[in-house]
């Protein structure tokens, strides 16, 4: 459960103010030298650098306090921007708004919100007692954990703008499009009997009380922010950095390239299956997507894993089936892994 730290006083604004700049200069020296440090630790240890061991303990030692590095950064700054949008300010920007707009708007805001795919699940169900319609619900529920900031930072980090860029497009795509699609089939009547009666039985807009904040207010929330998501997700990053350090280091490339190669076309299908079972966040997976990228796999057949890592994960559909029937979870599903297809086949032509 999140801990609110207590809103400030004027009094000191100018220390948090300062405290902040000292912050970003500190980080922005100390993650400079992150590459170089990891070499020094390596040639410490007794192993040859360019053996497979070398290599995975290079890339371990190098990637865990980057990807940390860049996600304390990114959190803190997105805390103090999602201080703008509260869950409960999220529900009133949706209640009562049509379809197509609502789709749109709704996952717009799911790149805002710091949640994951199965913690996403909970504010689904605010908005869908709030009579939010269903399918603008599934646009939330698919761009929250799907497209994020943290997503698109590392993606930046390890691949430029342009794949980070084309990526939220096509993020965005899915979950817009796949909402719409699950709103036109009209499947209320598929929601849990208890759901759909929270849904029939929301008759008014959701409203929110502003309490004015200063942007020292807006700091700590930040630093909440921090303290919170870090402590969820840290030991996902290692785990996922540990994967791909083995990938980088003892996986042949010729063999990565061969499975998750663009020439072959049953390699997108196969990546989102492997992807399914799996539970991680855009955190966790991004490093092993930057050691599948440098063994050769192709740029969509390796996103269309990380998406559906993130948006079709296992523990997520166990989740989602105490408010979905089987029916509806299979549409879901079905509506979702299309457009991730679509993004992987895609990529692999673009790119």
């Amino acid at each position: 459960m999140s801990t609110e730290l207590p809103l400030s006083t004027p009094r000191h604004g100018w220390s948090w103010h300062l405290g902040v700049v000292a912050f970003l200069i500190l980080w922005a020296l100390i993650y400079q030298q992150l590459q170089p440090l990891s070499e020094v630790l390596t040639s410490l240890l007794p192993v040859e650098r360019h053996s497979h061991t070398g290599e995975a303990i290079a890339f371990f030692l190098y990637d865990v306090p980057k990807v940390l590095f860049l996600l304390t950064l990114i959190v803190f700054a997105m805390g103090v921007v999602r201080s703008f949008f509260s869950p409960e300010k999220t529900r009133a920007a949706l209640s009562g708004r049509r379809e197509g707009v609502g789709n749109i708007m709704a996952a717009g805001l799911g790149v805002l919100t710091p949640f994951c795919s199965c913690s996403a699940v909970p504010l689904f169900l605010g908005f869908v007692s709030a009579g939010v319609p269903l399918g603008v619900t599934f646009s939330f529920l698919i761009a929250a954990p799907m497209v994020n900031e943290v997503a698109l930072v590392l993606l930046f980090g390890l691949v430029g703008w342009p794949v980070a860029l084309t990526y939220l497009g096509f993020g965005l795509a899915i979950a817009v499009v796949a909402g719409w699609v699950i709103g036109k089939l009209r499947l209320e009547g598929w929601l849990q009997d208890w759901v759909r009666d929270l849904h029939s039985g929301a008759s008014t807009p959701a409203t929110v009380t502003d309490t004015p904040l200063t942007l020292v207010d807006r700091y700590r929330q930040g630093i909440t922010a921090v303290r919170d998501i870090l402590a969820k997700v840290w030991l996902w990053v290692i785990l996922g950095i540990g994967m791909g350090a083995v990938i980088h280091g003892y996986v042949p490339q010729e063999l990565m390239a061969r499975i998750m190669g663009a020439d072959a076309w049953w390699s997108v299908p196969a990546a989102v299956v492997m992807g399914i079972p799996m539970y991680t966040n855009a955190a966790g997976v991004i490093p092993i997507v930057e050691a599948l990228l440098g063994k050769g796999a192709a740029l969509g057949t390796v996103l269309a894993f990380m998406m559906s890592v993130i948006a079709l994960s296992l523990p997520e559909m166990i989740i989602l089936r105490q408010v979905l029937t089987l029916r509806l979870i299979a549409v879901f599903i079905g509506v979702v892994a299309s457009g991730i297809l679509a993004v992987g086949f895609l990529f692999n032509l673009l790119f």
